[in-house]
């Protein structure tokens, strides 16, 4: 429909009399803009640029101005957030989340709705204000005082409630004003846009934290526990987008200790839930929850691993994702549309759940590697831009170079170690501890002579030793443990020329403040390292020559210390190779 220059006109005179003092115009104007600004995106933007909000603002937190021009423009106030991006921010950026904030503590219920939906709309941005949240700390007991109310304060504080808990404070926050006690009735609500905001608050307030997943597990509400609520909202004859979202809190219950994996919630209703999501006849968007839940759900447990595995062809359909290329509009989750390039998502999705598969099984890993051109799907994702596709292939990689048998073989016939030494130069911080680990399985290869033609000898020759070395200085014992585990796979069984190189690299000085590291798997790796260094008789005294004294002087140094069984026991095999030396035995 085109606009006429007369009603755009209109609105304008609209404004104008908002923003004038004569009151007796003022409740006809924000009417008649309400009419304009709903569905009318230019609109909403001529209204701002005009400085309606202050106005509108002003309005709101006057005593004196009737509370139904006060409710109207609260309702303008939710029009024009769901405008564009920038109008929404210049909306937080003009104070409106506090007085929408304080507009709830009105005794008017219809003022309180427009309020709360209002923020509503503000908190489905793509980076809501959420410290304005806990900035005043009675508005969580309040919201929770006033949720049930209406409908509309259900729906409105629960998808509050999923939108501003990112932190575990804000979980203990939520927890300690009675969240659950007010969440646990809403699951068994009959209206949809009630249900699906308190599972997501559920979730969020679940995730990563042990002690509220407990609390979780034990609430109940008639006589039901919240884990029996859930698996009712698992029912076939529940919309996907519910069942998905159910099945997301009972995997955060899980992976939070409140439910043990074995238990037939997780293993025969939640895990098959998720699985039955990563099928073709689903959403794209379910595709990819479906995925990301089975990875996380599966992490840690070698049972569910196994089972995912041979269930509904779960490999072969993850495979899929990696074939997909499209990019498309959809109303995401906020308000606001944005382009979703599902190739990507897909991409880290199964890469995600494949790096869980294969954790700990080798059979599974051997199904994984055999699925078509993955490795070089891998090498294009840690090529990828997008940080995601970048951190989940790394990740996948990982988890599938801890199996020797493919160290031997399908990793010696790809170039993985070149994108993988570009991320640990030059990629993320955060992604540094699972780069450096994987290189530190890549370094293990079994076969004498390895330093002609190897991918070893391609890493070595890009600068790992320096960079190992680097590591190990790090405040971080995670990088710490890395560095000198990849040094002590790479002495093992090297030449002479590569050990020498090393030990020049760590020096003596570095190699003692590793000896009285607090961590003792960062001790177990230094003498595994010193340890691989000397082997071989040619070895151990050429470098026993040059460096027999402080390599003794180590030796008494943690004989003497009060360190465990399996620590003195590494040290004494040390003595045991300079004992099998020519020269060296006679230090």
């Amino acid at each position: 429909m085109i606009q006429t220059a007369m009603e755009v006109d209109s609105g304008w005179e609209c404004v104008n009399n908002i923003l004038a003092d004569e009151q007796d115009k003022w409740m006809e104007s924000i009417v008649n803009v309400k009419n304009s600004v709903i569905g009318n995106n230019k609109h909403k933007n001529l209204a701002v640029q005009q400085g309606i909000i202050p106005r509108l603002l002003q309005w709101m937190i006057d005593d004196g101005i009737p509370i139904e021009l006060r409710t109207e423009a609260a309702i303008v106030l939710g029009s024009l957030a769901k405008g564009s991006e920038e109008e929404l921010q210049t909306l937080v950026n003009a104070g409106s989340v506090n007085v929408l904030l304080m507009g709830i503590t009105n005794n008017n219920i219809k003022f309180v709705e427009a309020c709360l939906r209002c923020l509503k709309t503000l908190f489905l941005m793509n980076d809501p204000p959420v410290h304005l949240i806990y900035e005043n700390k009675t508005v969580i007991p309040h919201m929770i005082n006033i949720i049930s109310k209406s409908l509309c304060t259900q729906e409105c504080i629960t998808t509050l409630f999923s939108r501003c808990c990112n932190t575990k404070e804000h979980q203990e926050k939520l927890c300690m004003n009675g969240a659950l006690a007010t969440l646990a009735p809403l699951l068994t609500s009959t209206i949809y846009k009630v249900q699906m905001p308190t599972l997501k608050s559920i979730a969020v307030l679940c995730y990563q934290n042990e002690d509220v997943a407990k609390a979780t597990a034990t609430a109940t509400y008639n006589g039901e526990s919240i884990p029996s609520l859930l698996v009712k909202l698992l029912a076939r004859d529940k919309t996907s987008e519910m069942q998905m979202a159910a099945a997301r809190c009972l995997t955060y219950l899980c992976r939070g200790g409140a439910l043990q994996p074995s238990s037939n919630v997780i293993m025969f209703k939640a895990l098959p839930t998720v699985i039955r999501m990563c099928k073709k006849d689903r959403t794209l968007e379910e595709n990819v929850e479906g995925a990301e839940t089975l990875a996380y759900l599966i992490e840690e447990d070698p049972e569910l691993q196994g089972i995912a595995a041979i269930s509904d062809h779960i490999i072969k359909t993850l495979a899929e994702y990696l074939r997909y290329t499209d990019v498309q509009q959809i109303n995401s989750r906020t308000t606001y549309k944005k382009d979703i390039n599902w190739s990507n998502e897909l991409k880290q999705a199964a890469f995600r759940a494949f790096a869980s598969l294969g954790a700990n099984d080798e059979d599974i890993r051997k199904k994984i590697i055999e699925t078509e051109n993955l490795m070089d799907h891998i090498i294009s994702g840690m090529n990828s831009e997008d940080i995601k596709v970048k951190a989940a292939a790394v990740r996948c990689l990982h988890s599938l170079s801890r199996s020797v048998q493919q160290l031997r073989t399908t990793f010696q016939d790809h170039v993985v170690w070149k994108p993988l030494m570009n991320m640990i130069q030059n990629g993320p911080e955060d992604l540094l501890v699972i780069t450096s680990s994987t290189l530190c399985n890549l370094l293990l290869e079994f076969s004498p002579g390895r330093e002609v033609n190897t991918p070893r000898k391609a890493i070595l020759d890009t600068g790992a030793i320096g960079i190992l070395v680097t590591l190990t200085g790090r405040n971080e014992s995670e990088l710490r443990l890395n560095g000198i585990w990849g040094l002590m796979n790479m002495a093992f069984q090297s030449e002479l020329k590569v050990k020498s190189q090393i030990i020049e690299a760590i020096g003596t000085e570095q190699l003692f403040k590793l000896l009285s590291d607090p961590d003792p798997n960062i001790l177990m790796k230094t003498l595994g390292l010193i340890r691989n260094l000397l082997s071989g008789k040619p070895h151990i005294d050429s470098i026993m020559s040059v460096y027999g004294t402080q390599i003794m002087q180590a030796v008494v140094f943690i004989l003497e210390g009060d360190h465990s069984s399996d620590i003195k026991e590494q040290t004494l095999c040390i003595l045991t190779n300079v004992a099998d030396g020519d020269d060296s035995k006679n230090i």
